[in-house]
């Protein structure tokens, strides 16, 4: 079956078409188009999932409109420290890097950390220094500054909290990610984040964690998270859908619908996230008012989505 499928995320949250002006919105599904191509173009070639998923996270991350890479918000140190993960579901083979800072494409340092080292996650200063060894490309402070980003931690500031990507009215869980099955069967993931406005502490969210926000088995299926982070890793989101569906027998849709729609709402947790199965089948899941996605099956169009009332035959 050479059959593929790819999906991609740039967030969940409060967005609204009141709170979203069209010449904004067409931006945002412009460059989701754009990042699912980039992704596409590998699966068309019969390239790996894997190549497919960090070509589109870094699509993303080069963007500044998504909180992730150049978009990343800032800290409360006015510094920004990024998070990402990868996982293929042929070995199990994950990496991740947490914290780190002025690096172009956290995703593809996370892939490094995969493929050319002993570890699993690396954080801070030492992953930087891997980086450097790996020649992982590095920015000045300057090519992540973002006047609007800016503006929102001086607000975050004066008023003595910790944002979550946007403003309380325009709440928006600011994670990117990607998942794939490529021709060959093989299942891929991937996620990056800028994290918390205004956070502290070197607060590290589900993005980097296997299990929770990224998880990929080809038994089953592989996921990116987009959310309050410190409930998709309670809740170990990722793998708990897997779980469902290796032990349970759950389709994807049947495990997805009940941790994100049931579990995670009980413990009082909002976002979503992109889900790929085996089979090519493809979930889009979130509870809460909006969330970036476009997705793509071979001989399919390409779709994009950002509000709730978009529903599909991939949903």
């Amino acid at each position: 079956m050479n059959l593929y499928s790819l999906a991609i995320h740039g967030g969940a949250g409060t967005i609204s078409r009141k709170s979203l002006r069209p010449e904004m919105e067409k931006q945002y599904r412009e460059a989701l188009e754009t990042a699912l191509q980039s992704g596409e173009q590998i699966l068309k070639k019969g390239g790996s999932a894997m190549d497919a998923v960090i070509q589109s996270v870094m699509s993303l991350e080069d963007c500044p409109l998504f909180n992730a890479g150049k978009g990343s918000v800032f800290t409360h140190d006015a510094k920004h420290e990024m998070d990402a993960s990868v996982m293929r579901g042929d070995t199990l083979g994950a990496g991740a890097v947490a914290c780190v800072q002025q690096v172009r494409n956290p995703v593809l340092l996370a892939r490094r950390v995969m493929e050319q080292s002993e570890h699993v996650m690396l954080s801070g200063r030492g992953a930087e220094e891997f980086a450097r060894g790996q020649g992982i490309a590095f920015e000045s402070d300057e090519y992540f500054y973002s006047e609007i980003r800016f503006r929102q931690l001086k607000d975050a500031i004066h008023e003595d909290r910790i944002q979550l990507d946007h403003t309380p009215e325009d709440k928006k869980f600011g994670t990117v990610g990607a998942v794939a099955r490529d021709a060959n069967g093989l299942l891929a993931a991937a996620t990056s984040t800028g994290g918390m406005t205004n956070k502290r502490y070197n607060r590290i969210g589900d993005s980097p964690v296997i299990g929770a926000g990224t998880y990929a088995n080809n038994r089953t299926c592989a996921i990116s998270c987009t959310g309050h982070g410190e409930y998709f890793i309670r809740a170990v989101v990722a793998y708990d859908i897997s779980c469902l569906m290796e032990y349970k027998g759950m389709s994807l849709s049947e495990a997805c619908h009940l941790v994100v729609m049931e579990k995670l709402k009980q413990l009082g947790g909002e976002g979503g996230l992109i889900a790929v199965d085996a089979a090519g089948n493809i979930a889009l899941p979130f509870n809460s008012e909006g969330m970036y996605r476009a997705w793509v099956r071979k001989g399919e169009p390409l779709q994009t989505a950002i509000y709730k009332d978009e529903i599909s035959s991939a949903e």
